[in-house]
């Protein structure tokens, strides 16, 4: 049998991750024909299928199953063997991943991310940004990005000093003929945006004053799961819609948008990085947590604020 290389053990374990030829392929920057080969070649060398393969489907087979259970650890192994050598390099070099929700990857792609790599130009990230919560570990991040009550215990959390905050807004055109809510039960009285979860139930929307919680289960014409498009709804005067305020605040600030319920939407927990406690961190993974806590201590003396607007 001819020698097994690393990439032929990276490819089946990019294959059992992506279920797909081609995810995998794109993961691993190769063409879909040149990975076919790879394995086909793999598991010649081996005597056994690797993966079941239809015209619609690639499932694992079971020598493919007991495959990812021995060779996966101690692939991980050698990658982490890499990163520790890679970490007594003096200037960050390679690839660090991040995992982030997509509210959360547009609060720190420009104050960290675009700064990160001004500094250190011989690295790559590769941010990867969805609803749902994932195993940064099992899925092969260095790092994520989430609001701080979602961060496991056993994970290293560094506050990025980014407090959020809802904004529930409308276009002026949308209030010209309507009365703007005062209290949020008046909401059910209003046309609104509804968003739709990753998990598919929809978004409830959140309020607290002086102690006292409520929950809203708007009402409206359109669900929608993204929120650039949520935006676009409420900009050509479709309804009301609920946002994280910075995705909002130069509407706000131009007059695009008109803010209510200003009193009821108070900050909620802040964004943090976080990362498993490993030890011998590669030198890129140590610059961007150094980097993420310098910003951060920043951000917490300076946060914005918006004014608010008379009802």
């Amino acid at each position: 049998m001819e020698r097994i290389v690393l990439n032929d053990l990276e490819a089946v374990m990019a294959i059992a991750k992506r279920g797909t030829f081609r995810g995998a392929a794109i993961d691993m920057g190769v063409s879909t024909t040149a990975l076919s080969h790879a394995i086909s070649k793999l598991e010649a060398g081996l005597g056994v299928r690797l993966f079941n393969r239809t015209t619609r489907s690639v499932s694992l087979s079971d020598a493919g199953r007991l495959f990812v259970d021995q060779v996966g650890p101690s692939l991980q192994s050698i990658h982490d063997g890499l990163e520790v050598v890679r970490s007594q390099r003096e200037t960050p070099s390679g690839t660090i991943r991040i995992n982030a929700a997509p509210f959360a990857a547009r609060e720190v792609i420009s104050p960290l991310v675009f700064e990160y790599l001004r500094r250190f130009p011989d690295m790559h990230v590769d941010l990867v940004t969805e609803g749902r919560l994932v195993d940064i570990v099992a899925e092969g991040f260095d790092l994520g990005v989430r609001v701080s009550g979602l961060i496991p215990s056993d994970m290293i959390a560094v506050p990025l000093g980014r407090v959020q905050q809802y904004a529930i807004v409308a276009s002026p055109d949308y209030f010209k003929d309507r009365k703007k809510p005062k209290v949020p039960p008046d909401l059910l009285n209003h046309k609104c945006i509804r968003v739709r979860l990753p998990d598919g139930s929809v978004f409830r929307w959140r309020f607290e004053k002086d102690g006292e919680a409520v929950q809203i289960d708007v009402n409206g014409p359109i669900t929608l799961d993204e929120a650039s498009l949520a935006r676009a709804a409420v900009l050509e005067d479709i309804g009301v819609g609920c946002f994280m305020e910075r995705d909002v605040l130069a509407d706000i600030e131009a007059g695009r948008l008109v803010r209510v319920l200003d009193d009821w939407t108070l900050p909620f927990s802040e964004l943090c990085l976080y990362y498993p406690g490993r030890r011998n961190l590669s030198a890129g993974h140590k610059a961007f947590v150094a980097l993420a806590r310098e910003l951060g201590r920043g951000a917490a003396s300076n946060k914005p604020t918006v004014s608010p607007i008379a009802l």
